[in-house]
């Protein structure tokens, strides 16, 4: 269960290679997300993979209490890779092994959505990515392991630490899924501690103030610059701007200008 990134991709190419035999796959339809050069879906059928969505499954779940589907029997784990969705039970206690997610943060410090540009906005030297147990809330699961690694707050946008991020993440599926096929089972601490960001402390935080100080909106352009989607803003007539600043436009201008 994943989006349509690079990452997410991979790590299903990855267990192709591995002989591992996938039941099926959600990801995003046409409506749903935005596109990356590779859909999810579209590389599962390419394997022969089955694809289904998340509605679907439950679907069948409350219509077959003793799973005859064959392909939902003798499930060993259920993956959550940078799905977007909320996942319930009985899907998470189908499984034998579990269901676990990869979190595009580290956990405990950083539960919920769009941590990268906090890790910016609040000047952090360190950023992660976490594995772990799905259960009913988001992100409080029990953690299987969490890697973190050095950053520098001034040359990242949220844009290019997610970038950085997307590396670390596969590493770090890889590493969970070759421990399964040798142990058979995966350690877990509880979390303690930790905070959530919510969707809406993070639309708060975006929103250029008119006292804010130069310093200030400056990160918050880095903080928050995540095409295609709405950065640092103002609003004016009721019309919502996105900032960016001299920095930002080199930036920018160094990818797009190829001579």
């Amino acid at each position: 269960m994943g989006k349509d990134k690079p990452a997410v991709i991979d790590a299903l190419k990855y267990l192709v290679e591995l002989g591992i035999d996938v039941s099926a796959v959600v990801g995003p339809l046409e409506n749903q997300l935005p596109l990356g050069k590779e859909k999810l879906i579209d590389i599962a059928h390419q394997f022969g993979i089955r694809t289904v969505t998340d509605d679907a499954l439950y679907d069948l779940f409350k219509k077959n209490t003793d799973l005859q589907e064959d392909f939902l029997k003798d499930v060993d784990l259920v993956i959550s890779f940078l799905f977007w969705k909320k996942i319930r039970k009985p899907l998470i206690d189908l499984p034998k092994i579990g269901c676990v997610n990869f979190h595009a943060a580290p956990l405990p410090d950083f539960r919920g959505v769009n941590g990268y540009s906090f890790a910016i906005y609040e000047n952090l030297s360190y950023w992660g990515v976490s594995a772990h147990f799905v259960d009913e809330s988001f992100d409080t699961g029990d953690i299987i392991k969490t890697v973190k690694f050095n950053i520098n707050p001034e040359n990242e946008t949220a844009f290019s630490l997610e970038q950085k991020s997307q590396s670390f993440l596969l590493s770090l599926f890889k590493e969970i899924i070759e421990i399964i096929m040798v142990e058979g089972h995966l350690s877990r601490h509880q979390q303690e501690g930790g905070r959530y960001i919510s969707k809406t402390e993070f639309e708060n935080l975006r929103k250029i103030q008119t006292n804010d100080n130069l310093k200030e909106i400056e990160r918050k352009i880095r903080a928050f610059w995540y095409p295609p989607y709405q950065g640092a803003s103002i609003v004016i007539q009721g019309k919502e701007f996105t900032i960016v600043d001299e920095q930002l436009l080199k930036d920018i201008g160094k990818r797009y200008h190829t001579r």
